[in-house]
Formats: structure tokens, sequence, C-alpha cells
């Protein structure tokens, strides 16, 4: 036998747990469209970001050109690093495209080489701003 006041309970505890899910949800996808949209992009640009610290820190002139310095420096090491490191990606990245491509229809084929294509560029871009 049901009583009306458990079904009730039942209903508004339902209804609550159904409005706390979707607030997580939600907060949960908004974060993730933050963080994919670029609304940091600012922070990733490294002009930007030494500009908000000399700003933040008051560098004076010298010690605005040795910090510049030395954040070139490190630049251009990240960059011969990545150069080094490069081939090592590449080469498990390529495999797995050529079994993934083994799997498909020849139309799979082209629509894949094209996501492929699209995606190297992107990547490519990437790697060039920094």
């Amino acid at each position: 036998m049901t009583f009306p006041g458990h079904t009730r309970l039942k209903v508004w505890l339902v209804l609550v747990v159904v409005f706390v899910l979707g607030s997580i949800t939600g907060a949960a996808l908004t974060g993730l469209y933050r963080s994919r949209s670029g609304s940091d992009r600012a922070e990733r640009n490294p002009q930007q970001r030494f500009e908000k610290m000399r700003s933040e820190l008051s560098l004076t002139d010298d010690q605005t050109k040795a910090v510049s310095a030395i954040l070139d420096e490190a630049r251009n090491e990240y960059r011969t690093l990545r150069g080094e490191l490069k081939p090592r990606f590449d080469e498990p990245r390529q495999k797995a495209r050529v079994k993934i491509r083994a799997l498909l229809s020849s139309e799979q084929q082209q629509k894949f080489d094209a996501m492929v294509a699209q995606h190297d560029a992107q990547r490519e871009g990437d790697s060039k701003k920094r």
C-alpha cells in the first residue's frame, strides 16, 4: 500500500536529484566550453603573458630586458627540444593511422584522410605559434 505522503516525497526527491545532476552537468559543460573556446587565449600568448608579468611585478627596464632574454633563451631551448622529439611522436601516430585506414572502406578512408589533413594543419599552425 502506497501512502500519498511517500509518493509526494519520492517525486520531490527525484526532482531534486534531476535538478542537481543538471546543474553539475551544466557547470561541467560550461567549463569544458570555456577551456576549448580560447577565453584564456590572452594568457597563452607569450607576449601578453610577459606584459602581464612586467606590469604586475613592476619590472625596471633592466629587469625587463633580462627577463625577456631569459624567456627567449628558454623558448629557443623548447623549440630545439620539440624538433628533437617530434619524430618520436610522429612514428606511433602514423602507425595508428595506417591501422585505422586498413579497417575503413574506401569512402571512409577519404573522409578519414581529410580529417587527418585538417588535424595535421591545425597542429602545424599551433606549433608555429609557439
